[in-house]
């Protein structure tokens, strides 16, 4: 399993991310969801300088992205936001996309369980045709109820995923499974033959290593349902504003090229604008959790 991690976690050049990941050991990047930022070919060019491939992405559901809606307009246009992913990532020879269906940050319901379930499924097998016929995967991604109240454990992405098509995955983060979950491994046995991603971060959202996930018991169930990564990192440090903060410089009170809409995707995971030093320490410590358990496989 080679070892992977997001970008959407600080707004930072793409160089800047790919000089800092690189090194420490890093080989895939998932790319943040804004297909509307990048110049894929730029992009590729990147890539190619770091010696770093492009596994896949994420949809980012801010604001009024929905696949399950009740407005039909929202529904259409949240459909094309993927479809936009889903080629951004075909042009750069990416793997996956994981589909959260639900606004980030949406608790409450908007309709009928079973108008947003049909709602949902429809958006879904539209979303899944256009990467079917772009050779790009699919993983339908569980969160933590206090984020969506639409898809939180594994059986439920599973459920989605089936009636999407045959091909349609799941991808699972365990962060999100810390807390929703009865028994991590189950799920995962369960979602093997559909298990298309995988995202990390320690049981309080800081990088592994930093809480009290068995990172060698998790592996080691991977390993055993055939999962062949990458391991993609995704930690969101929760943000300390009190003088208990064991990190006091982790905090980026200027951040520059923060977006209103990523400080609030950021503010949404009880996260914000961290510090290069803090943000490098993260990732640091992500590969010396994960890499020495990745290398020992088999």
């Amino acid at each position: 399993m080679p070892l992977a991690i997001h970008n959407w976690m600080r707004a930072e050049p793409l160089e800047a991310t790919l000089a800092r990941i690189k090194p420490l050991g890093y080989d895939y990047l998932e790319i943040q969801g804004t297909p509307a930022d990048y110049d894929t070919r730029e992009v590729r060019s990147l890539l190619k300088k770091y010696d770093v491939k492009c596994w896949g992405s994420v949809t980012l559901m801010l604001g009024e992205r929905n696949l399950l809606a009740a407005d039909p307009g929202a529904r259409a246009r949240s459909v094309q936001y993927v479809k936009d992913i889903i080629t951004m990532v075909k042009e750069l020879d990416g793997e996956m996309v994981s589909v959260v269906p639900g606004t980030v940050g949406k608790i409450m319901p908007g309709a009928r369980p079973e108008e947003e379930w049909d709602w949902a499924v429809a958006s879904m097998q539209e979303c899944y045709e256009f990467a079917q016929a772009a050779g790009v995967r699919l993983g339908i991604e569980p969160i933590n109820r206090f984020e969506t109240y639409f898809i939180n454990r594994g059986d439920q992405a599973l459920a989605l995923a089936e009636a999407t098509g045959p091909e349609c995955g799941v991808c699972l983060d365990i962060f999100h499974m810390n807390i929703e979950e009865e028994d991590y491994r189950a799920t995962i046995r369960r979602a093997k033959d559909r298990l298309v991603g995988f995202h990390v971060a320690d049981n309080n959202r800081m990088a592994p290593g930093m809480g009290h996930i068995d990172w060698p018991e998790l592996v080691a169930t991977l390993e055993e349902v055939g999962f062949s990564g990458p391991l993609s990192v995704e930690f969101a440090a929760p943000v300390d504003r009190t003088p208990a903060n064991p990190y006091p410089d982790s905090i980026d009170t200027d951040p520059q090229g923060l977006t209103e809409e990523a400080r609030k995707f950021l503010e949404d995971h009880g996260s914000s604008a961290l510090t290069e030093d803090f943000y490098t320490m993260l990732t640091r410590r992500s590969a010396e959790t994960l890499l020495p358990l990745l290398n020992d496989q088999g």
